[in-house]
């Protein structure tokens, strides 16, 4: 591996960083909501100090409606009065860098809320100074009995079976609102929108923030004249996907070298890019390459999306082949272009990781989430951990009834299912199968803290604003915490010992180049770590409930295998030839 920037340390490389969803982390004592709060997270940062955590990403704490769990924001510079206020987070920065921690943003900015006052004044008429603020367009045409139709066909992100564009009665137009039409899209293209954007910026970064991660970002520039989708949804679908014609449009990267240029270059911040819908190693690069002057990493997707089909809600086979061949791909593409990943298999818009990529069954559930660990933890770039996923929470069971999913985006599903296939049994129960595997809700569950009532999430007696997954009595931090197995560490534990060997050989597990060594492997993932000093390390992973065997290649011979899933110490596994695993085993060597 040549030296350049990709080994050049940095600590945003190094950071690990922890992802809280604030409406289900942690409530505080005395709170009657049933919602996390910003006090409930600063009552937490010793725990996360603890796990190994550098960094705290939180979802959205701004004033918001709440249509989409407030990524529709009313107000960017004022906080939530469900989580708390301004002086709660001053409080949060203070207590984070105490513990030499800092804070990231959730930055969301290709959209606002239909309530905050710039579109207010917008919709207001279309003459007000703000209308060109966000993207209004007449309809297409008027039916003789009056009825308009919208400017294209354009399909709602989350809810395809509606149109993305929403009917102004006030003003006669449609205002564009991929998400939901509570979620009006800002008009980038307006010089005064991206000066309003930056000004936002420099208010949290001179309040104490260390950086953002920008929610769709690469949705910021639209294809010019609006064109209509192809059609590929058949069926009774009457909008279709458009994302060819918003998905990393023709304005983006200038759109993004001006933040650099007018915010970002001026602080030492950590910056992350959603981008979905987006694989192509060239475009990528011209935002995440050392040279961009663009961002440090965006999250890419292939992983999560292995799954997906034409839309998220859908069940898609796949295999580990399929699974090891995107992770290489962008190992190798970072370490050859000087890039920068990250890495993550969880986050509040997926299902959890351990019902997904392993068996989440009482008797595999913990041996499927270390393996999961162990994979992230020795993968190359900036490692997110979702909050919950460090004690291997699981999805929510299909025993629970379909009103306590409680996200925007499973609610029209399930609704436009009910719609589509009211006498077909077998495909409402297909859709059902989809939310039980699928839905985000699944990841917005009450953080399982203690075995007591609501899992400690919030006081005794009072509700949550959604239930918590039945397994807490089992699945929760007090007891992996306090886990004193002789022979075995619990998930909690593995991921703080495995958080500590990728801090203390982050030039072999951060920086190191990157080689597979399975490509053809039905059930294996094997790869090897070797930092530019020329140390070796090599991670063997069994993504199967058999027992498998693994021939290493002969150029190969293993010093010690110092860490696994199944055991607390040394394995005693072969150093050359065949090596047996056993089911979802996975194991750790130092090469000689």
């Amino acid at each position: 591996m040549s030296t350049n920037s990709f080994s050049t340390p940095r600590w945003w490389k190094e950071a690990v960083i922890y992802q809280v969803y604030p409406a289900s982390f942690q409530s505080h004592p005395g709170a009657t909501t049933g919602w996390g709060s910003i006090k409930g997270i600063t009552s937490r940062l010793d725990y996360l100090k603890t796990l190994g955590v550098d960094v705290l990403w939180s979802s959205p704490i701004l004033k918001s409606p709440q249509a989409d769990m407030g990524y529709d924001i009313a107000d960017y510079k004022q906080i939530d009065h469900r989580y708390g206020t301004l002086e709660d987070v001053d409080e949060l920065i203070v207590e984070l860098r105490k513990r030499d921690m800092k804070l990231m943003m959730d930055l969301v900015v290709n959209h606002t809320s239909n309530e905050h006052p710039w579109f207010l004044e917008s919709r207001s008429s279309r003459d007000n100074p703000k209308r060109d603020w966000y993207i209004w367009m007449k309809p297409k045409r008027v039916s003789p009995d009056g009825v308009p139709e919208p400017p294209n066909n354009w399909a709602q992100i989350l809810g395809e079976a509606n149109s993305a564009w929403t009917y102004d009665e006030n003003t006669g137009e449609y205002y564009l609102s991929l998400f939901t039409p509570e979620q009006p899209d800002l008009n980038w293209e307006n010089p005064e929108v991206r000066a309003a954007v930056w000004d936002v910026m420099h208010f949290w970064m001179k309040r104490g923030a260390s950086g953002f991660r920008m929610d769709v970002i690469n949705l910021i520039s639209k294809v010019p004249g609006y064109p209509d989708a192809e059609l590929v949804l058949s069926g009774g679908h009457e909008y279709q996907p458009a994302f060819k014609y918003f998905v990393n449009g023709p304005m983006l990267h200038d759109y993004l070298a001006e933040m650099h240029r007018e915010v970002l270059s001026k602080y030492d911040t950590i910056t992350v890019g959603e981008m979905p819908g987006v694989s192509d190693e060239k475009e990528i690069l011209r935002t995440v390459g050392a040279n961009a002057g663009e961002l440090r990493m965006i999250f890419i997707f292939d992983l999560v999306d292995v799954d997906k089909a034409d839309v998220r809600l859908a069940l898609k086979p796949w295999d580990v082949k399929e699974m090891k061949s995107i992770i290489t791909r962008w190992q190798r593409v970072m370490v050859e272009n000087d890039g920068w990943n990250s890495v993550f298999i969880e986050n509040h818009d997926n299902p959890r990781s351990v019902s997904r990529y392993t068996d989440d069954s009482n008797r595999w559930r913990e041996k499927g989430a270390k393996l999961l660990a162990l994979m992230q933890t020795t993968l190359g770039g900036t490692l997110f951990v979702y909050q919950g996923e460090e004690i291997g929470m699981r999805n929510a069971p299909p025993t629970w009834p379909i009103e306590e999913f409680k996200d925007i985006e499973t609610i029209n599903y399930w609704k436009k299912s009910r719609e589509l296939y009211a006498n077909d049994k077998e495909q409402l129960d297909h859709a059902r199968a989809v939310v039980d595997m699928k839905a985000r809700d699944h990841a917005r569950t009450p953080m399982q803290w203690t075995a007591t009532d609501n899992a400690g999430f919030c006081d005794p007696g009072v509700r949550p604003w959604m239930r918590v997954v039945d397994d807490f009595k089992t699945v929760n931090v007090e007891a992996q915490m306090k886990a004193d197995d002789p022979d075995d560490l619990s998930v909690w534990q593995f991921w703080q010992r495995a958080l500590k060997d990728r801090k203390e050989r982050a030039d072999v597990f951060v920086y190191g180049d990157f080689q597979e060594l399975t490509p053809q492997h039905p059930q294996v993932f094997a790869y090897a770590r070797t930092s530019a000093a020329g140390e070796r390390w090599l991670v063997v992973l069994n993504f199967s409930g058999r027992h498998v065997e693994w021939r290493m290649p002969e150029d190969l011979r293993v010093e010690s295998w110092p860490r696994g899933n199944y055991v607390r110490g040394q394995i005693g596994k072969p150093k050359t030839g065949v090596v047996p695993l056993k089911p979802w085993e996975g194991i750790l060597g130092k090469c000689a």
